[in-house]
């Protein structure tokens, strides 16, 4: 029998709803973010300088983990990007180039078991010298995919998000890059160009770490929302049937009906699609002329369609491919979806 649209923890606070049954209709983009991708797209078709193309850098991958970075590298590409790259380990480099030519990949980072106590100081300092060369240029970075928990990678990448927000870069952060903002809150704290994207357990760990109580499940909105008010300025989006998204000011909830089937990678997707989104609606309310359009917050936009995108294309892949489907069957399926929800410029 049909699979019932999945429902959402009850809350006493008001929420915006997006996109509450199943399928989504064309006008499910909030205004601002499909006029911005409507736009995007014609300005892929034309003969751009290179400093004007949307690039995206993925901050992640090691020994252990070289397909999430991926993941969130090819789906940003398939959303909407014209560059991607991927600053991982050098153990992790060559596995992700053999995955796609159409990734940049840089062989920079480096884990504790290959540097000498006495080089971390060198070492460390030189990763952030060559890393930003390239920052500025993107036009987000995300945080965390297959980053994995050695030390002293962790602190080489907390330097790098230091450098990001200096130089006003948006950062989306997930997976690991989680575990990192965790125990060292100040990354993003008062950061308004930071999304964070923690799934049950991340949330958890946030929650208790920075609220210092448990996760209240029948108020969950108002939770959520006294998080992001004592981070400061962060955008959270709580993963889960229900997607809830908050700046600290109000909560949005995405509860289109995915798939039944649940992939690890899928968070990966997520990421790599919330930095495009949020990129153009950003650029489209910076350059927009209409004054009542600059309240709204483009770092929340993007999570709206990001949630929305990977929501359908977990859909049309399992509709597909029933309980087979992997990470790739839904990436397969994302430029379908984005078609569906708002159509490209001509």
């Amino acid at each position: 029998g049909r699979v019932p649209p999945r429902m959402a923890a009850p809350s006493r606070a008001p929420r915006q709803h997006v996109g509450r049954l199943p399928g989504l209709p064309q006008a499910a983009l909030p205004a601002p973010l499909s006029r911005a991708s409507a736009d995007s797209g014609r300005a892929s078709s034309s003969f751009l300088r290179p400093h004007a193309m949307w690039k995206i850098a993925i901050i992640g991958g090691c020994r252990e983990y070289t397909g999430a970075p991926y993941f969130a590298a090819i789906s940003a590409l398939k959303v909407g990007a014209d560059l991607s790259h991927v600053f991982c380990t050098k153990d992790a480099a060559t596995v992700i180039k053999s995955y796609s030519p159409e990734l940049i990949v840089h062989p920079i980072l480096e884990e504790s078991y290959s540097v000498r106590d006495d080089e971390r100081e060198s070492v460390s300092s030189s990763i952030l010298t060559e890393v930003i060369k390239w920052v500025e240029r993107f036009d987000c970075i995300v945080v965390g995919p297959g980053l994995g928990r050695d030390s002293f990678l962790m602190d080489c990448v907390g330097n790098i998000m230091r450098h990001a927000r200096q130089a006003n870069i948006p950062t989306v952060v997930d997976g690991d890059g989680l575990f990192l903002i965790t125990n060292n809150i100040g990354l993003v704290e008062d950061n308004s160009l930071a999304i964070l994207t923690p799934n049950v357990y991340e949330y958890k760990r946030l929650v208790q770490k920075v609220l210092n109580c448990e996760v209240n499940e029948e108020n969950a909105s108002e939770q959520l929302t006294a998080l992001c008010q004592k981070i400061g300025g962060v955008t959270i989006m709580r993963k889960g049937k229900a997607d809830l998204i908050s700046d600290g000011k109000k909560v949005t909830q995405v509860s289109t009906f995915g798939s039944p089937r649940r992939c690890g990678g899928q968070g990966d997707i997520l990421s790599g699609s919330v930095a495009v989104f949020s990129s153009w609606a950003r650029h489209f309310l910076l350059s927009n002329e209409q004054p009542k359009e600059t309240s709204v917050n483009p770092m929340v936009l993007g999570c709206i369609a990001g949630s929305l995108l990977l929501r359908k294309a977990a859909a049309l892949a399992f509709e597909k491919n029933k309980r087979s489907t992997v990470t790739t069957d839904i990436i397969e399926f994302l430029g379908q979806s984005l078609e569906d929800i708002c159509p490209a410029g001509r």
